[in-house]
């Protein structure tokens, strides 16, 4: 792998993997189609798909780091209120309530670990991504439609962290973006758009940990190529950077209004990806 074809990917995973289009399912393409062709040769490396979700989650971390510390405050006084004996309290506490709704929304989770093999399978099926991007743009376009809503942390329950986790599950096919799923999911459940975005992205600091975590006990053992640490490090920065303006991007256009507009984007790469990919195999 080159740093240049690094940098390709690293783009790709900043700015997919929080703008509501699909980080895996445009990486999949990437490797699938131009990979396939020979247009472009990509490197299936695990530490290196390791260091990419490590920059989205500092990207994230530097977004919403008042959000996080005081969740890490928040927790010791959590242990405090229960070793004596003082209960959770999540009602008068916004970020404890905070913490107890990110907890419950990522229980659902553990339902798809029994079938990561099975999804992962799923990357190398490019019309089947296509179809799971027009899936995402259809999934935008209603959830835009809807009447706009006015839960918050302190009025969610525990219902909408379920249902929101369940969506959260079902992005990890392919094609299905995690943060547009999850975002229509909580707009479909009431919340104001702008916690739906925050709670989303708040939400993957669990779950993209709890998968970096899966992957490294995957890697341990297979050692390190470092002559292509330099090209690593490249496509991590990248992502990172290119992240953190997505989460800001996204921020900026739910506060001015409608995202549908990622509708049609999705849909016009889930038709093309398809009919390039027939073409290819005819």
């Amino acid at each position: 792998m080159t740093i240049v074809y690094a940098a390709i990917l690293g783009l790709v995973q900043g700015v997919a993997e929080f703008l509501p289009i699909s980080s895996s399912g445009h990486l999949a393409l990437l490797e699938n189609i131009l990979g396939g062709s020979g247009l472009l040769e990509l490197d299936d490396s695990a530490l290196f798909n390791i260091m990419l979700h490590l920059a989205t989650l500092v990207a994230v971390v530097a977004a919403y780091w008042r959000d996080i510390a005081a969740m890490f405050v928040e927790l010791g006084a959590m242990g405090g209120d229960l070793v004596h004996g003082r209960g959770l309290a999540v009602r008068e506490r916004p970020a404890r309530k905070m913490i107890y709704m990110l907890i419950v929304a990522t229980l659902p989770l553990f339902i798809i670990v029994p079938f990561n093999d099975a999804i992962e399978s799923l990357n190398e099926i490019p019309w089947f991504i296509g179809a799971a991007l027009i899936l995402t743009g259809t999934l935008l376009y209603i959830a835009d439609r809807l009447p706009k809503g006015e839960k918050n942390v302190k009025t969610m329950t525990v219902v909408d962290a379920l249902v929101i986790g369940l969506a959260q599950g079902l992005a990890t096919i392919p094609g299905l973006s995690r943060s547009g799923t999850t975002i229509a999911a909580g707009m479909g459940r009431g919340l104001k758009r702008s916690f739906a975005v925050r709670f989303s992205f708040l939400m993957s600091l669990l779950s993209v940990a709890g998968a970096v975590i899966l992957q490294v006990l995957d890697v341990i053992g297979e050692g390190v190529d470092t002559a292509l640490l330099p090209a690593y490090g490249v496509g991590m920065l990248v992502a990172g950077v290119t992240g953190y303006l997505s989460i800001r991007l996204l921020q900026a256009i739910v506060r001015k209004g409608r995202f549908g507009g990622f509708a049609y984007y999705c849909w016009f790469v889930g038709v093309v990806s398809i009919l390039v990919w027939f073409r290819l195999g005819a």
